[in-house]
């Protein structure tokens, strides 16, 4: 779905790693790993388009881009905003509605069923703004659900959750992944990883691989950024 060829990702004409080359096929579900600060939100964000590519090409597949759903970090998201939680989850529904069309039966029903599915249904009616935020986690999730999009990007989904959300959650996208979606994920849990993830692309400044999670991981415990010597292109394992 996602090809980079000799990618460069970062900001001005600094990239914040070596030249990525790789694909994410379609239906695949890939966490994006590293250390902080390697450049795995800002990969997530120029896959998204929010940020420009510095060098080198992403192509995506088909005629047309594929419809997206982008998950940014909650700390990018402004919870005081006046809006109830089940007209945050109608947001998703913006793609075939527009923003001032009205909900069919269908949608409605969508919009229902997503709630029912991360356990909120009871918080339809409740302002955001009062939602803990394993609570908010899971109404982002319910929008997600109703976007459909065959291509999901999560930024740090399970960040500063409770244990029974990341569990659920995590069954959200394992039905995703299930249904064919192309997801892309950056983690830092690496137990969710581990026994969830097959596909995993780790960033570091001085090396990339990418690939099967248990080739791919096995570079982890050896992996010392201070002393690794410089790699001029990414691994794909």
């Amino acid at each position: 779905m996602i090809t980079l060829q000799q990618a460069e990702i970062g900001y001005g004409s600094v990239p914040l790693f070596s030249p990525l080359s790789g694909h994410f096929a379609t239906g695949s579900l890939t966490a994006v790993v590293g250390v902080n600060g390697a450049g795995k939100s800002t990969l997530l964000k120029t896959l998204a388009g929010l940020q420009p590519l510095q060098g080198g090409s992403l192509h995506l597949s088909g005629n047309q881009p594929p419809r997206m759903a982008y998950l940014p970090q909650q700390t990018e998201l402004d919870r005081q905003f006046p809006i109830r939680v089940s007209d945050l989850v109608a947001m998703g529904n913006w793609a075939k509605s527009g923003m001032f069309g009205g909900l069919s039966k269908c949608a409605s029903r969508h919009i229902s069923e997503a709630l029912e599915c991360v356990g909120m249904t009871e918080m339809a009616s409740r302002p955001v703004g009062e939602l803990s935020g394993g609570q908010l986690q899971r109404v982002l999730f319910a929008r997600l659900l109703v976007q459909q999009a065959p291509l999901i990007l999560l930024d740090e989904p399970f960040t500063g959750i409770d244990s029974a959300t990341t569990q659920l959650l995590v069954q959200v996208i394992e039905q995703l992944h299930r249904q064919g979606r192309t997801l892309i994920a950056v983690l830092h849990d690496m137990s969710l990883v581990t026994n969830h993830f097959p596909q995993v692309l780790l960033l570091t400044p001085q090396c990339c691989h990418w690939g099967d999670a248990d080739r791919v991981l096995e570079h982890i415990p050896a992996l010392n950024v201070a002393s690794q010597p410089q790699c001029q292109m990414a691994v794909v394992s």
